[in-house]
């Protein structure tokens, strides 16, 4: 084209030159010619422009889209170009990544911390389903043979320690009253697994009451209730998940109840029959054992040296209304009862007197504390000068070193202790204050302190005790008194009977008046700031208390996750840049922060929720500390059951299905279905952790073994607290001791058909439970009598047993109905029909027992009147306790042929003289005096001088004695009588110090 287009140019070029050249003059015809040939000339121009302006606007359209493509060209490179930039900082990023997350790693691994553990288990589980499944095998091999190794360990220092630490592992054998010893647990170092094997576990109703009893006895019967479970459910359900299935699960996994093909549904049917066999056996179990419960409290009650009891015989009443507090009145209400009230104490308002009492029992722990420090510092300085005299044989250096040797007044330790040397203190700065602080406050010697403060809370002590005499002694219903009734009392009737009867009665006319009873009211048990509560604050603060444990059991996740995020400190720096410092500190303090600063936290904050739970137990207005035990019993056990079993349930399962939920957000029903179960190895490890590793250490008990010691060293210093720590038995908190066992009970009951080697694990564990526990309550702990409910834990323990069936009920109808077969159709509606019917008839035998054992649980029925306390014998009635059960019929038997020496006495008898000022008043209007034997003893002069146990401690009880240590020196006794001769009662029977200051003792404190 470019050559036609010069050829064309050319050519007009040379015709512009023919024209501008002269030419030859032409005829006429060659003008005519050459007009012709010029206008074709300009013809073809105009056509050659009109070419060239096509041309042109072809050469324009062409370089435009040139410039287009250069320009995308361009941008395509700039892109290319931010690729590679992003693909390099990707790069970097990962590489940082990847350094960041070996050496978290490598500093958790040094510093021993769980929590990278446990993250790189969820981010495998999240990451490669098949891993995870394949790792859980690996996970309980390594769990049985860690807790197996750890277990024989502490079981052989255990073996070593026992018969030379008697004071931990048998201290019953001598340390409690004749008739609740123990003989030795056995003579040689290997023969004590034979023996706990041996010992009577019914020997512990003698020892250590029926609380104790009982919860053996729980034990015992989830032994018996697991040991056919676990047999059938091995020989039934191992082969039936793992035998001929093409679900392709290995290792422990195949042994789930996941394991299932969808071509083999026709399986869950041996499902269905096993969990109607393991309901209708668990419900024969609770028959029975609920049988013996009735029946062994029901003889306990009518014990003759615990019917006899003032606990035995006391009502508390709340809720009186005014014009029923006063004791002849109530005497007057409760005659109608059989033998009518012997003595009724009214609760009353004491304002400062529980305040000065309180002063005054911190008085005497500071005063005793002083006064050993002071014969201690005496005794050391004595010694030093002796060795000072026996070296240089000079009596006067003696002389020198005493205080005021030439004051003939001062006493032989003023003498022998410089006054810069005496014990001082620093009172609080400000009178709020509980405590001083250094360098604040005024100082002050502590001895003359304690006197004083000893001296004045005892004088107005007494000033309000007459006056609180003289407001009994007032008739009326507290009107203008200083000290005016609350709106509770107590009353001791003459007969056991009569104290049942009140609490079933209906007491009063009007809507929550006198409607809260308690029987079995022991004085150590009272809370005495819950006692005046009016009924309706009751109620409303019983609401807002269980609102605030539901509260807390929600959000108690929320300081959990704080103490989770701070195991990742460089997580922390990497993200907040204003916590970038703490990466900075040195690496051991780093190291700290993150490996050892959570499980600390954690410890502290489990520690905490049984502590606040019982805060609000008892905000609630519960009068007893044993209410608040059960009262915590019920909210420990939900929280364990919320937070410890079904969250770790349902995010095992969820995280285990959830890369193929996201896969595929139609499978939800059968990935549920199949790896819900899976979420049982973490359990496995739970109950081989509480089966071996927990039963070994509770046999060697290294914590108390090195607290006893610890004490002794840095607390043991006077002789009461050296009593303390080496004569006052350790006790357990049913309200959360109770709880733990039951979760295990629920964690079995669920995970049986859904894993059967739960339930050879859980035979175990409760088999190894029960020794570690008979063994504990027979020759190791010691449960005071006043906090004996007489087994009333148990039938909340049962409860518990139900909360697990409805669990594991609920669980295995909504898997049923998960799931599918090849087609993807429901395969298991049947199944999941008939536990539908299952969950209808446990609930139905859960109300059942409810109903027939419920009214039966707290009070004695008038079968048993002829037996309680304050009635003749009668001939036994056809419908006593024990009838139809040989086991207590058994027991019942050797009880009544058993020596009085051998049996408890946890109870103080009734005395038969009076010393308190609480009394009955004489109904003179009105009333019906009864003077015969049976009659009512509250109206003569003998019962206006009741018992004192029922009175607050600060309106009656006395200052309780120094008790200072015998010396050498005869410093301790010269203490006393400066002491007794300024009012202050002091002794020092059975406590002795050495001539180095150290203190021993032989017998009980001086009270």
């Amino acid at each position: 084209m470019r050559a036609e287009v010069s050829s064309e140019k050319g050519s007009a070029r040379s015709a512009d030159r023919d024209r501008g050249r002269p030419q030859p003059s032409t005829p006429p015809q060659e003008d005519d010619q050459s007009e012709w040939e010029r206008q074709e000339q300009q013809m073809l121009m105009q056509q050659q422009d009109r070419t060239m302006s096509r041309i042109g606007a072809t050469l324009s359209t062409l370089a435009e889209q040139a410039g287009l493509m250069g320009r995308e060209i361009v941008e395509h490179n700039e892109m290319l170009g931010d690729l590679e930039a992003g693909v390099d900082r990707t790069a970097n990023k990962l590489s940082g990544a990847m350094a960041k997350m070996r050496k978290f790693v490598r500093d958790t691994e040094e510093t021993k911390s769980g929590w990278c553990i446990a993250i790189l288990i969820v981010q495998n589980e999240m990451s490669d389903v098949t891993q995870a499944k394949s790792a859980s095998t690996a996970t309980f091999v390594t769990a049985l043979v860690t807790n197996a190794a750890v277990a024989g360990i502490q079981l052989a220092i255990f073996t070593v320690l026992r018969p030379h630490f008697k004071a931990i592992y048998e201290p019953r054998t001598y340390i409690p009253d004749e008739p609740k010893r123990v003989q030795s647990l056995a003579s040689s170092m290997l023969m004590w697994p034979i023996a706990i094997v041996r010992s009577d576990y019914t020997e512990i109703k003698r020892t250590n009451g029926m609380d104790s009893y009982f919860f053996v006895r729980y034990l015992r019967m989830m032994c018996r209730v697991f040991l056919p479970i676990w047999l059938l459910s091995w020989a039934l359900f191992m082969p039936l998940h793992s035998v001929g299935t093409t679900a392709g699960k290995t290792g422990l996994d195949k042994f789930t109840f996941g394991n299932v093909a969808t071509t083999q549904q026709a399986r869950y049917a041996a499902h269905l029959i096993f969990l109607y066999f393991m309901a209708g056996w668990i419900f024969w179990n609770i028959k029975k054992e609920m049988r013996h419960f009735i029946a062994a409290r029901q003889r306990h009650l009518v014990d003759p040296e615990h019917s006899s009891s003032a606990q035995a015989n006391t009502v508390l009443i709340t809720g009186v209304p005014k014009k029923f507090l006063d004791e002849g009145v109530l005497a007057q209400l409760f005659s109608h009862l059989p033998g009518g009230a012997k003595a009724i104490w009214l609760n009353r308002n004491l304002k400062e007197l529980p305040d000065l009492y309180d002063r005054r029992m911190k008085a005497c722990n500071k005063l005793e504390g002083a006064e050993k420090n002071l014969l201690q510092t005496a005794a050391k300085l004595h010694l030093k000068a002796e060795k000072a005299k026996a070296k240089t044989g000079d009596d006067s250096k003696i002389t020198k070193d005493l205080a005021d040797p030439l004051d003939p007044e001062a006493s032989l330790v003023d003498q022998l202790v410089p006054r810069d040397q005496r014990p001082t203190h620093r009172l609080p700065p400000f009178k709020w204050m509980p405590f001083g602080l250094p360098f604040m406050g005024q100082k002050v010697d502590t001895i003359d302190w304690c006197k004083q403060e000893i001296l004045e809370t005892t004088e107005a002590l007494e000033k309000g005790r007459d006056t609180l005499r003289a407001d009994i002694d007032r008739p009326g219903t507290g009107e203008d008194e200083t000290y005016p009734p609350l709106n509770s009392a107590f009353v001791l009737f003459n007969q056991q009977i009569a104290a049942h009867l009140a609490a079933q009665s209906l007491t009063h006319n009007e809507p929550y008046r006198m409607a809260g009873k308690y029987t079995e009211v022991a004085p150590e048990d009272v809370i005495w700031g819950n006692l005046g509560l009016n009924p309706y604050e009751q109620k409303i603060r019983t609401a807002i208390s269980y609102a605030a444990t539901a509260g807390l059991i929600i959000f108690w996740a929320i300081p959990v996750a704080g103490v989770g995020i701070i195991s990742n400190v460089y997580g922390l720096c990497e993200s907040y840049s204003w916590l970038a410092w703490i990466c900075g500190l040195p690496k051991v303090v780093v190291g700290l922060l993150q490996g050892v600063l959570p499980p600390v936290l954690l410890a502290v904050l489990m520690a905490l929720l049984p502590i606040v739970l019982r805060l609000l137990a008892q905000f609630e207005g519960i009068p007893r500390r044993t209410g608040l035990e059960l009262s915590l019993m019920t909210r420990f056990f939900i929280f364990q059951v919320i937070h410890s079993f079904l969250i770790v349930t349902l995010s095992g399962g969820l995280i285990r299905a959830l890369p193929g939920l996201l896969q595929n957000p139609t499978s939800v029903p059968s990935l549920l279905a199949q790896n819900l179960p899976e979420a049982s190895t973490f359990f496995l490890t739970y109950i081989i952790l509480q089966g071996f590793t927990n039963t070994a250490g509770g046999l060697l008990q290294i914590v108390p073994l090195i607290l006893y010691y610890v004490k002794l060293f840095l607390l043991g210093s006077t002789p009461r607290s050296i009593y303390n720590i080496k004569y006052v038995l350790r006790n357990v908190a049913w309200g959360t001791l109770f709880p733990s066992v039951s979760l295990i009970t629920v964690i079995a009951l669920v995970y049986t058909p859904l894993q059967p080697v739960m339930a050879g694990l859980a035979f175990a564990t409760f088999g190894l439970y029960f020794q570690l526990w008979k063994y504990l309550f027979l020759y190791v702990l010691d449960q005071p009598a006043s906090g004996d409910t007489g087994g009333l834990f148990f039938p909340k323990a049962i409860q518990h047993i139900f909360v697990g069936l409805y669990v594991q009920e609920i669980c295995l109808c909504a898997l049923f109905f998960l799931a599918r077969n090849e087609s993807g159709k429901a395969s298991a509606i049947p199944q999941g029909a008939l536990m539908i019917v299952l969950i209808v008839i446990t609930a139905g035998y859960n109300i059942i027992i409810n109903n027939s054992y419920g009214p039966l649980l707290h009070s004695l029925p008038l079968t048993l009147a002829h037996k309680s306390y304050g009635m003749p014998h009668e001939q036994s009635l056809p419908s006593e306790e024990g009838d139809g059960d040989p086991e207590i019929n058994a027991e019942a038997d050797t009880d009544d042929h058993k020596p009085l020496k051998n049996r408890a006495v946890k109870d103080k008898p009734l005395p038969s003289k009076h010393d308190g000022f609480a009394k009955a008043k004489k109904i003179e209007s009105g009333g019906i005096e009864q003077e015969e034997e049976g009659n009512p003893e509250s109206l003569d002069e003998d019962v206006r001088k009741p018992p004192t146990d029922f009175n607050h401690p600060a309106s009656v009880e006395p200052q309780r004695p120094i008790w200072l240590p015998k010396d050498t020196l005869g410093l301790g006794e010269a203490e006393m009588r400066s002491l007794d001769k300024a009012g202050i009662r002091a002794s020092t029977d059975d406590a002795e110090m050495n001539e180095k200051g150290k203190v021993s003792i032989d017998g009980r404190p001086p009270e």
